[in-house]
């Protein structure tokens, strides 16, 4: 078949163009609620492991977020979303909040390793200066020590939000409907691997191509500011 008739047998026909939309739908809202999940919750253990390494206090979080980090950090994200949706919501269908979830708490992992290193990056001088200002502990991490840390941290955690984009492809482990499970449906209707497979990997490759794009701008108006 010509060139126009193969497009047109994978993606016109059937309206089959509707899988490629539906799916990068669903992985778009997948990437930015995990992104969210993985931004709230790793700041928190960043905060509380690195506040354990400075003062010594928050043994026992510090202990609860270290065997958090070694459980999911030391075994396959694959692993983790069918435990989330064939364990924990198995009595329900709710691929998507599985998702969420499994996706979430992997992002959080390493956004909290990620920060962590950040902050403790930070010259110790920083607290002790502001605290001389009569800051107390809590607003000097949130003024002072943090936003310093996000700087040195930024390309690192665009890094991670780009690796969480492309892990969504696994969602085909529990038949959610991602960009990659939609590429697999038009292939298995038309027996053409090739056209689907390739607009799936032309689609992440714009979305990468994106993010990296934002984040660079990002990084590049801190450095002003810096100035």
């Amino acid at each position: 078949m010509s060139f126009t008739e193969r497009f047109s047998l994978n993606f016109i026909e059937s309206n089959r163009y509707r899988y490629i939309t539906a799916g990068i739908k669903n992985t778009l809202l997948i990437t930015v609620v995990a992104a969210a999940i993985g931004i709230l919750l790793g700041f928190l253990i960043a905060i509380i492991r690195s506040t354990h390494e400075k003062t010594g206090k928050l043994k026992l979080l510090d202990l609860i977020c270290r065997l958090y980090l070694t459980v999911i950090r030391g075994t396959p994200t694959t692993v983790q979303l069918m435990i989330v949706y064939f364990v924990i919501f198995s009595s329900v269908d709710r691929p998507l909040l599985s998702a969420f979830i499994a996706f979430g708490l992997n992002s959080a992992a390493y956004v909290a390793e990620i920060v962590r290193s950040g902050i403790m990056s930070i010259d110790p001088g920083q607290m002790e200066a502001g605290r001389s200002l009569g800051l107390s502990y809590r607003a000097t991490m949130a003024y002072i020590i943090i936003p310093q840390a996000f700087k040195n941290v930024l390309p690192a955690l665009a890094n991670e939000f780009i690796v969480l984009l492309k892990e969504t492809s696994i969602c085909m482990a529990i038949s959610l409907r991602d960009l990659t499970y939609g590429t697999s449906l038009i292939s298995s209707q038309t027996y053409d691997y090739m056209f689907p497979l390739l607009l799936g990997a032309a689609i992440y490759l714009f979305f990468v191509m994106l993010l990296t794009w934002l984040f660079g701008k990002m990084e590049r108006r801190l450095r002003q500011n810096e100035r």
